[in-house]
């Protein structure tokens, strides 16, 4: 079998957003096709540089055509290490969108789903926690406008856990004390409308440049018993995650950002978090992952694999999440019941009480309908410019 070539997708749902462009994140998908008819899909990392990704998954293409799309290692090394030059966030995003499609192939050819060549499951069902996206105001009904009414809909919906970001959405006109005032009570708010039962997750951003303010955070909302807190620090500096780490008692997670070994190493090698948190649409793929999954398994670090693409993404991460001891949870990070999703894809994820349903069909387990695809064009997305008080450029 030989691959024959490859087709990108840059797919909008036309969703608006308040800020840039005012279209929201479009999505970047991968078919691969061969010879002998099989096809594979995958999905990039494709958040505000979807045209990017795809310039590097057709360069990608001339190295792929006339390989064996079940020589996964070969042809991903090939990517990796040809380019010399250490790989960026879009190119990295690419060699994942392909790595996942490549898996799907040699699934199909081999009739078993791809956490079933990749040693068998661990656990027979994926629990999950509802993103933010989940759980912002409005988003189950046009009549909600509050955090807490959100929270609850996604507990109607049978999730046991939900991830939300404690500091209130107009943080950008606040001061440092009202903010911290803020975010607390939204913390508290939740946790007293779900119960004790229910895990609350908190994204903080790494919306600061001092680990100070983080900490006054932490220690302020421990009796609320969150789950874990994320980013309390930017990862990219895992001295301040240690920082953070040592003076709290809530599991410090992090690592979306950490798209290459080097930078793994690090993190895990200072234990600068409890929970780890790779990207599989932009860190190298599912293999890379569970390979980052056992390097982190020799210093006790658990994985909640962040996921904040489509359908296609939510899956790579299950195979991965079926086969690695030490998972924790995975992000739930989109809306399968909405008519984009159902127009195109066909075997959605399967979601039952807060768990996702292990895939059985060969491949990764989805299949993505080319026909509905000019009802939902690309769209020029950014993301947003924090622009502070004083006129400053702030982080997100």
């Amino acid at each position: 079998m030989k691959i024959t070539g490859i087709k990108v997708f840059l797919l909008n749902p036309g969703d608006k957003v308040s800020w840039g462009t005012g279209w929201g994140k479009n999505w970047v998908l991968v078919k691969i096709y061969t010879d002998e008819g099989l096809e594979g899909i995958g999905e990039a990392f494709g958040t505000g540089k979807a045209k990017t990704t795809e310039a590097a998954l057709y360069e990608y293409e001339r190295w792929l055509v006339g390989k064996d799309p079940t020589e996964i290692v070969r042809n991903w090394m090939a990517y990796y290490r040809g380019s010399r030059y250490p790989l960026g966030t879009a190119t990295m995003a690419a060699l994942s969108a392909i790595e996942q499609a490549l898996w799907d192939i040699s699934g199909k050819a081999c009739g078993l789903p791809v956490y079933k060549m990749l040693g068998g499951p661990c656990r027979d069902k994926i629990r999950l926690y509802a993103s933010s996206y989940l759980t912002q105001p409005s988003h189950f009904d046009k009549g909600n406008d509050t955090l807490v009414e959100g929270a609850l809909k996604v507990v109607e919906a049978g999730y046991t856990a939900m991830k939300f970001t404690p500091q209130p959405d107009d943080y950008k006109t606040k001061t440092p004390p009202e903010i911290l005032r803020d975010s607390i009570e939204r913390v508290r708010s939740v946790r007293q409308a779900v119960g004790e039962d229910v895990d609350i997750c908190l994204d903080y951003h790494g919306r600061s440049f001092s680990p100070a303010e983080a900490i006054k955070l932490a220690q302020a909302i421990e009796q609320y018993q969150p789950l874990f807190l994320e980013e309390p620090a930017l990862t990219e500096f895992p001295a301040s995650l240690c920082e953070v780490k040592l003076k709290t008692s809530i599991p410090i997670a992090g690592g979306e950002r950490c798209i290459n070994r080097e930078s793994l190493r690090e993190i895990v090698e200072k234990r600068a978090v409890h929970i780890l948190q790779p990207e599989p649409m932009c860190n190298g793929g599912i293999l890379e992952t569970i390979k980052w999954a056992a390097f982190c398994e020799l210093y006790h670090i658990t994985i909640a694999p962040h996921q904040a693409c489509g359908p296609v993404s939510l899956l790579s991460c299950a195979h991965i999440d079926a086969c690695i001891p030490n998972f924790l949870i995975q992000e739930c990070n989109v809306e399968l019941d909405s008519p984009f999703t159902k127009d195109l894809f066909c075997e959605l994820p399967v979601i039952e009480n807060g768990y996702l349903k292990l895939p059985t069909k060969p491949g990764l387990g989805i299949e993505f309908n080319e026909e509905a695809v000019e009802k939902y064009p690309w769209k020029p997305c950014d993301r947003p410019v924090i622009i502070e008080n004083d006129g400053g450029i702030g982080l997100e």
